[in-house]
């Protein structure tokens, strides 16, 4: 009675371009509405249907340096060409609420928020059932040049490497079975959290 709200959990899921980290995370929010999601800010034009917060923020270039200036990514890093970040106060703020906040990321980002938040974060790296079908996605999305696919594989094998450093691998290849899967791990590790505070 009149106790603090339990802090939030930061779910970062990532892995490989092309593994579904986007409909996972979409089906989780359609199963559990109380989750947040974290919306990244980026430098890149807004594209056809997209919605500012929706999709992205999009920034200008001065803006972004400018929150990068005053500390207030919890990461971000320039893939492409653009600059992309994870905006600092509305994840707080989620967690503050004691609402967890689902965070869809690559690698290299979920990495820098673990140093940042530590035990705040579940980590989570999402595989494809094999390299076969990894290549078939990132082939399928058909939007690219020969050169921008061959790079694109190139970092896939660099974050299929990082994978040891999360604390959890799970295996993409049933949408329900792997979202059903995620929010084992997510009642599991809060009950094991709880239980560390009280």
């Amino acid at each position: 009675m009149g106790s603090e709200p339990r802090e939030g959990r930061l779910i970062i899921i990532s892995g490989p371009s092309g593994v579904g980290k986007g409909t996972i995370c979409k089906r989780m929010l359609e199963k559990e509405p109380k989750l947040a999601l974290s919306v990244s800010a980026t430098t890149r034009k807004i594209g056809p249907g997209e919605e500012e917060g929706r999709e992205y923020f999009f920034y200008s270039k001065e803006k972004f340096q400018s929150v990068i200036q005053e500390d207030g990514f919890l990461e971000w890093a320039e893939i492409h060409g653009n600059l992309y970040g994870t905006p600092r106060q509305k994840v707080e703020e989620y967690l503050k609420e004691g609402r967890d906040v689902i965070l869809e990321i690559d690698v290299q980002g979920g990495l820098q928020v673990q140093k940042k938040l530590g035990s705040r974060c579940i980590m989570i790296f999402v595989v494809p059932p094999s390299q076969e079908e990894l290549l078939r996605r990132i082939y399928s999305r058909n939007r690219e040049k020969p050169e921008e696919i061959a790079l694109r594989m190139k970092t896939a094998q660099w974050e299929m490497a990082q994978e040891e450093k999360y604390q959890y691998t799970v295996v993409n290849d049933d949408l329900e079975v792997v979202v059903d899967k995620i929010f084992t791990i997510i009642r599991e590790e809060k009950k094991e959290h709880a239980s560390t505070f009280n």
